[in-house]
């Protein structure tokens, strides 16, 4: 993948507080005052004018109702539904036979009350502190659904048969898995996943085509080196069970229209086979898909299952004729610091 051409970096306001540097590929220019100060990766290339990073305390939902956690979901009963009033009907005369009106009302078909639908989820921690997620709903085959855990978010859609089974990191030791139905509907599952402490966590979760990505450098690696993990190197599992390194696994289907989808790197901290930093960056391309708006996103981060941090970041995209150049947005997320056991 042809990545970069120049690199440079700027910086734009952060309520927090939190420095975030821009890279962009473009030509010179003069920079803006705005970001006068900023370190230069490349002295000839120069700033294009990109609007303000704001990192924000609004909350990242869809505008769903969840089920609470700590209470179990409720099935509604179906509504009963009452038979109409029996008309007053004339006593019919055939062939020396009186029928009355109640045995006309005998013969009649009587509507069935509905019966209500059955949720059912369940969760089971496999390899790698991760969560085997399962869900059955027979009375909601191709519908979409939103799952919830410990902060993350995305969007599923169940099968024919009204059911899924997803693969998902945890989060947290004590996993709840909350799982809505547009209608209000839903399932909760909970497990416990002891292997969590073993590992490091961070999440990048969005709505909609924006183009986000989440990237991982593992050790000094170059972009398209060995050591550069995102969504075109994403790698599986095994890397972080034998400790050779961290992997990312994206969650949620991009065919849904305005969608949450959300990416996971996971990197085994008590087993790694090499030491030093791991770099973290939020990354996006202008393109069609997002000049010229406004994009949101929100970061987790967990060490070894312990407490989640987490950030909210609104980003201002340049206009149209930036198409193809990259915003890189760093220290979103601590940096990992990987240190080998003899």
């Amino acid at each position: 993948m042809k990545y970069r051409k120049e690199i440079i970096t700027t910086a734009g306001t952060l309520a927090c507080a939190v420095g975030i540097g821009f890279f962009m590929q473009q030509g010179t220019s003069v920079p803006d005052p705005e970001y006068q100060g900023a370190t230069l990766i490349n002295a000839d290339a120069a700033v294009l004018d990109v609007e303000e990073i704001i990192l924000t305390s609004a909350e990242f939902a869809e505008s769903i109702t969840a089920p609470k956690v700590e209470e179990a979901v409720t099935l509604a009963a179906a509504q009963e539904i009452a038979a109409p009033a029996e008309p007053d009907l004339p006593m019919v005369q055939a062939d020396s036979m009186t029928v009355m009106p109640d045995q006309l009302a005998m013969d009649t078909p009587q509507a069935q009350p509905e019966v209500p639908c059955e949720i059912t989820a369940n969760a089971r921690p496999v390899a790698a502190a991760m969560v085997n997620l399962t869900l059955a709903a027979s009375c909601l085959p191709n519908e979409r659904v939103t799952v919830h855990h410990s902060g993350l978010l995305f969007n599923q859609v169940t099968d024919d048969t009204g059911a899924f089974g997803l693969t998902i990191p945890a989060m947290a030791k004590d996993a709840t898995f909350v799982i809505a139905f547009t209608n209000g509907e839903g399932a909760v599952a909970q497990t416990t996943v002891e292997e969590i402490s073993d590992f490091d966590r961070v999440a990048l979760q969005w709505k909609g085509d924006t183009g986000f990505e989440l990237h991982a450098r593992e050790f000094g690696a170059d972009y398209g080196g060995e050591g550069h993990v995102w969504a075109g190197a994403m790698r599986d599992m095994t890397y972080a069970v034998t400790g050779q390194g961290g992997y990312i696994q994206r969650l949620g289907d991009p065919e849904i229209p305005d969608g949450l989808l959300a990416e996971v790197y996971t990197f085994p901290a008590s087993a790694a086979q090499s030491s030093g930093d791991v770099a973290l960056s939020v990354e996006t391309e202008v393109g069609s898909n997002n000049c010229g708006l406004e994009i949101e996103a929100k970061t987790l981060q967990t060490f070894s299952g312990k407490d989640i941090t987490s950030r909210d970041l609104t980003l201002s995209v340049p206009d149209c004729d930036a198409t193809g150049n990259f915003l890189v947005l760093n220290n979103l997320f601590e940096d990992l610091k990987v240190a080998t056991i003899n």
